[in-house]
């Protein structure tokens, strides 16, 4: 078991609640106010079970603890989490910033303690953002339901299955006709099939577009997404949001993003890219944040 503390900026229920927005999700399960995922660490299938007992700790048991725990499994464990979570974050400066945005403010108060939750995985990352092109919420988590039962590995837990995101080089050395026959477009077939063969060769990784963002700076990671096949800038914002944690990643033409500042502001139509860029002004090395907390007033 593992207790790790939390900044007092966080909180565990936000979190179970904005895990909760799908039923279809199938790559973690929640009972009891305790959330269980499986990972695998060091080519160890471990599924572990998170719970909160008290405000400022998150408990980390292990379901199926291995023969040999050592400090090393336990620090990747707790990584993990740390990255998952978004928990490194120093949240104090956005929360004085939304408290006084005309958007924000309000938003901020309602789900106070709720972290950008993010996927630690590069390639997990690109799949779900492709999966997701052009199609609505709900036939997306459907997609990666399939994607994940066809292709992915599983244990089973009391009667429960628990599953792992299939690797690179399964995907990789897949057919076009695989993947359509879960109902996906040609068109994503090839994206996702591409993508695993980048990170299977190297040519793509997490990081090295870390490296990139530090010497160079956010864009630069974005100008190299953006370049492969498939991947255009709401792709590349979305994986900079939720994977390699770019604060001023900022899917500007996202339509959630704009039905979200509609209700927020009470306008009769969605705001214009313009109208969005001027709204933004404050929200300067924060529109990640302001992009999360925008899209989970839609759930």
């Amino acid at each position: 078991m593992l207790l790790l503390t939390v900044p007092d900026e966080f909180s565990f229920s936000q979190t179970l609640a904005y895990l909760s927005v799908s039923s279809a999700e199938c790559m973690y399960q929640m009972k009891d106010k305790k959330l269980y995922k499986l990972l695998k660490i060091d080519d160890i299938d471990l599924l572990i079970e998170i719970s909160n007992p008290t405000q400022n700790v998150l408990q980390i048991s292990f379901i199926n603890q291995p023969k040999i725990m050592n400090e090393k499994i336990e620090l990747k464990v707790t990584k993990y989490i740390q990255d998952w979570f978004d928990l490194d974050r120093d949240l104090v400066p956005f929360y004085q910033m939304a408290a006084h945005d005309p958007i924000l403010s309000k938003i901020a108060k309602q789900f106070y303690g709720l972290r950008n939750i993010g996927m630690p995985s590069l390639f997990e990352a690109l799949c779900w953002a492709i999966i997701g092109q052009q199609i609505n919420l709900s036939f997306a988590y459907t997609l990666k339901r399939r994607f994940v039962e066809t292709f992915g590995k599983s244990i089973t837990w009391q009667d429960q299955k628990y599953w792992l995101f299939p690797t690179s080089g399964q995907i990789a050395s897949l057919s076009i006709d695989d993947l359509t026959a879960l109902k996906m477009t040609k068109k994503k077939a090839e994206y996702l099939i591409g993508v695993a063969s980048l990170i299977e060769s190297t040519e793509l990784s997490k990081s090295a577009l870390l490296d990139l963002m530090v010497q160079k700076g956010e864009k630069e990671a974005e100008k190299q997404l953006v370049k492969i096949r498939g991947i255009g800038p709401w792709t590349a914002n979305y994986v900079m949001m939720r994977c390699l944690r770019a604060s001023s990643a900022f899917p500007i033409d996202d339509v959630g993003l704009q039905n979200a500042m509609k209700f927020a502001l009470g306008l009769d139509q969605k705001p214009t890219k313009d109208e969005i860029k001027t709204w933004s002004i404050n929200w300067a090395n924060w529109e990640s944040y302001a992009t999360f907390y925008l899209w989970r007033t839609l759930y």
